[in-house]
């Protein structure tokens, strides 16, 4: 399922949209190049989600946690870029233990995150030439039934 995002403010939006449908539990890996928009969704995400503090890449702490807000759920925004894929690494951050409080957004996860849960979300951001951001959801588990209700 592809959408297209014109703006900035679309992808958070965007993002804002899919922070309100998510669970203690849920994971997000979000794909795409260096500028595609993935910190931008993650900021719509926690808006969404209702948490606190401000969202920026966590590529230098490699994991940042946000309070969980009114709704109970806290966001666990991860960056592995710089884990190049050593998944001693991945494990060293216990993000499954904070699954059981917290959704996490893992960016530059993809074939090292998945197995967090076999339950996730892939969100893939491609960004054109023109700035149109076009993101392609691809769901596993329970999203396979979720990901129309976020689109619809």
């Amino acid at each position: 399922m592809s959408i297209e995002l014109p703006t900035a403010d679309d992808t958070v939006a965007f993002g804002e949209s899919l922070g309100r449908t998510l669970r203690a539990g849920d994971v997000v890996l979000l794909a795409g190049p260096l500028g595609a928009g993935k910190t931008v969704l993650t900021r719509g995400i926690a808006a969404g989600l209702g948490v606190s503090g401000r969202v920026s890449s966590p590529t230098f702490v490699i994991a940042r946690v946000h309070p969980a807000g009114e709704r109970g759920v806290a966001l666990v925004h991860v960056d592995a870029y710089r884990l190049g894929g050593d998944l001693a690494q991945l494990d060293d951050l216990d993000l499954d233990t904070d699954l059981e409080s917290a959704a996490v957004v893992v960016e530059w996860g993809e074939g090292s995150a998945e197995r967090l849960s076999s339950d996730h979300l892939v969100v893939r951001i491609d960004r054109r030439p023109d700035d149109v951001r076009e993101l392609t959801l691809e769901p596993h588990g329970s999203w396979v039934e979720r990901v129309p209700e976020l689109v619809g």
